[in-house]
């Protein structure tokens, strides 16, 4: 395949760069039997690309198996590239990148809106201030984490949020970090990496490891901490996955009022993923 193959986010995750992250451990999951058909579809069919871009190349939704289906639930993102790296700039987990660093634009390795999403105006995929971060937990963490964010040294909060049709809102922070290892401890001693988080999401008291899917063979080498809300549910239900990637550590909810749909949330994760890693 040629450097500039593009990716059908529907299709497949783009795989792209990605920071100073140490690999995920062993999480061992089970594979949903429906998801897992589509996944390992994907996969199968995904090429790697040399450049700017990879994924599946030249193939039409209907040459995947399981990817004509309309009512699966997944969404229709825009095909996906990798952002221009600096001259002399290698990408995250390349053989000559040591510190695996992003040195891509921050606001380039968000992910984009699925067709028929309306974009949040405050969340429109440019610099955030800490506050709208912070904002997206409950009232007594934030103290505790504005001061974290200084202790560790954060150095850009990137956000993007939109809400589709059917009433699911997402928002996706990327915050960089000025080393991997900052990442990493503020991932683990801060936000929590066990059971639940330790920073609870407002309207999101409870949550439990979600366990009903394998993530691990398809995310590459990002580590992800996925949960879900613990029933009963306030207003609406939330879904949350914490993705770490080098310098750079990503928050990923998606809420809905009555129930938030798998699918489309196991899908953004990946792809986001995939950007970062």
């Amino acid at each position: 395949m040629s450097d500039t193959s593009t990716a059908t986010a529907p299709s497949a995750a783009p795989r792209a760069e990605a920071p100073d992250a140490a690999p995920a451990g062993s999480r061992g999951r089970r594979v949903g039997a429906a998801v897992a058909r589509w996944t390992a579809a994907a996969l199968v069919c995904g090429a790697l690309g040399t450049g700017t871009a990879y994924g599946i190349a030249s193939m039409d939704r209907d040459d995947v198996p399981g990817l004509a289906t309309e009512s699966d639930g997944r969404w229709d993102y825009p095909r996906l590239t990798l952002p221009a790296l600096p001259e002399g700039r290698q990408r995250p987990y390349s053989d000559g990148n040591r510190h695996q660093i992003h040195h891509a634009d921050l606001r380039d390795l968000l992910l984009p809106a699925p067709a028929g999403a309306t974009v949040d105006k405050g969340l429109g995929g440019g610099w955030v201030r800490e506050s709208r971060y912070l904002s997206e937990y409950a009232v007594e963490h934030r103290a505790g984490l504005r001061q974290a964010l200084a202790d560790y040294g954060v150095r850009h909060i990137a956000a993007r949020g939109w809400t589709m049709p059917d009433g699911t809102t997402t928002r996706i922070h990327l915050l960089r970090f000025t080393a991997s290892d900052a990442a990493e401890e503020f991932s683990q001693s801060v936000i929590g990496a066990g059971l639940s988080p330790d920073a609870a999401l407002v309207g999101a008291p409870g949550t439990r490891l979600d366990e009903s899917w394998e993530w691990d063979e398809l995310t590459g080498p990002v580590t992800l901490h996925v949960y879900d809300e613990v029933p009963p549910v306030g207003a609406g239900h939330t879904r949350q996955a914490y993705i770490l990637a080098g310098d750079t550590l990503a928050l990923v909810t998606q809420t809905r009022k009555g129930a938030a749909p798998a699918v489309p949330f196991r899908q953004t994760v990946l792809l986001q993923s995939q950007l970062l890693g």
